[in-house]
């Protein structure tokens, strides 16, 4: 979600830019607030490495169309797709390497699960993407590997591919929408503070309980019943939003990264002790 990757030529920008990078931040600060010792868990700078051209966005330009993470999820239908299953492996890949005490690996694995977190929890991951795309036929799926083929869609004649650039780029198009809305909630993040979003005792109970799945899912239908996305579409950004957004979106996904690194660090614990 507008973490600034795959800009060229931008080797740092994972370090400093984007809403991704904050998010993370804050939550590696409320990490510690959980716990009331020094704990084994990658320091801020060292995750970070791993996000902008280093993270998931950077894929898309380093090796568009081959091993890219498809960061979609149907709120009504969360176990279609591969999110939920991409968290789980991320997970299990933290806790074995914080468990192991390998700092750079555990890096990756906190930068990447945090990223997957944060857009299944950002409204635009929430519309069909893939699906919208395989609706405009492309024919040459050669073109997709390159980066050309991700700004400029194909199409079977001159029409059908005006067509189909004109769906992806053109006004309240695909790809303008998103990345409008995704624009929308960076600006608005960058003045605040994230006092908010520290998960309460309440929330721990509830991961111990039910699992990091079950409260993840729960916060995804949560944000989808703010119907942000809808409201964008009809009446682009506004100030609603960006209250919204400020009060309501970021301080979930700020305590789901939070909840999140604090289930794998558990689990490393458990790994340790047995």
């Amino acid at each position: 979600m507008y973490s600034f990757g795959p800009l060229p030529k931008q080797g740092k920008s994972g370090r400093h830019l984007g809403t991704h990078q904050k998010i993370n931040r804050v939550a590696r600060k409320h990490l510690n607030t959980l716990f009331d010792h020094p704990i084994d868990f990658p320091r801020i700078p060292e995750i970070l490495h791993f996000e902008g051209s280093r993270g998931p966005d950077g894929v898309k330009l380093k090796s568009p169309g081959r091993d890219e993470p498809w960061h979609f999820i149907d709120p009504d239908k969360p176990h279609d797709g591969q999110l939920l299953e991409s968290i789980h492996d991320h997970i299990n890949n933290l806790s074995a390497a914080l468990a192991a005490h390998d700092n750079e690996r555990a890096s990756f694995e906190a930068a990447w699960l945090a990223h997957a977190v944060v857009d299944g929890l950002t409204p635009a991951h929430h519309e069909p993407y893939e699906a919208q795309l395989r609706d405009m036929k492309h024919t040459d799926t050669a073109k997709l590997q390159k980066v050309r083929g991700k700004m400029v869609m194909a199409g079977n004649s001159k029409r059908e591919k005006l067509k189909n650039n004109w769906q992806y780029w053109g006004a309240k198009g695909i790809m303008t929408t998103h990345t409008l809305f995704e624009a929308g909630v960076a600006t608005t993040a960058k003045p605040y503070r994230f006092g908010s979003g520290l998960p309460s005792e309440h929330d721990i109970e509830h991961l111990h309980d039910d699992g990091f799945e079950a409260v993840y899912i729960r916060l995804v239908k949560e944000v989808a019943a703010l119907e942000m996305y809808e409201k964008f579409k009809k009446s682009g950004w506004t100030s609603e939003l960006a209250r919204v957004s400020n009060k309501e979106l970021l301080p979930r996904i700020i305590m789901a990264v939070t909840l999140v690194w604090y289930h794998a660090y558990m689990n490393a614990q458990k790994q340790e002790h047995k």
